[in-house]
């Protein structure tokens, strides 16, 4: 292996990522062929069918996606009819994004599924594991926001 290779595999933000990426794709594989829903596609429907109406800002900060991939991703809920939009009275330059009662019909059959995937997968962390690797992922994303915010 080249040093290059050996400091990439080293890398923790770069193992972080391609974990995650694993896991996420391991139960997006279920939602997509059952549902043919795209990982954006199901965050979005899993946040609103949590969080209820948002606004497309929103969306952005709950999914941590970008602004296009949001947009993307509510077209094509929307398209489905599995997301429906609404004024904001608020603020007359954005909407409010929900699901229809479709897309409240999808969410509830895929979440059990997810979260079995979920527990399947985690099962080689004991519950205390799984709480410590909360707290530090908590700890990371804490670190991460005051970077930002600092503007560095």
């Amino acid at each position: 292996m080249s040093d290059m290779q050996s400091r990439l595999a080293e890398f923790l933000p770069y193992r972080m990522a391609i974990t995650s990426s694993a896991v996420s794709g391991a139960i997006a594989n279920e939602y997509r062929a059952q549902f043919g829903l795209k990982i954006s596609e199901w965050r979005v429907m899993a946040v609103l069918g949590d969080a209820g109406a948002l606004t497309q800002r929103d969306l952005v900060g709950a999914t941590q996606m970008d602004k296009v991939a949001v947009n993307r991703a509510c077209k094509v809920l929307e398209d489905r009819g599995l997301l429906q939009r609404s004024p904001n009275v608020a603020d007359g330059r954005s909407h409010h994004l929900e699901l229809t009662a479709q897309g409240r019909e999808i969410h509830a059959r895929i979440w059990p599924q997810a979260q079995e995937i979920y527990e399947d997968i985690f099962a080689v962390l004991t519950p205390r594991e799984v709480e410590r690797l909360r707290g530090l992922l908590d700890k990371l994303l804490g670190a991460v926001r005051r970077f930002e915010e600092q503007g560095k």
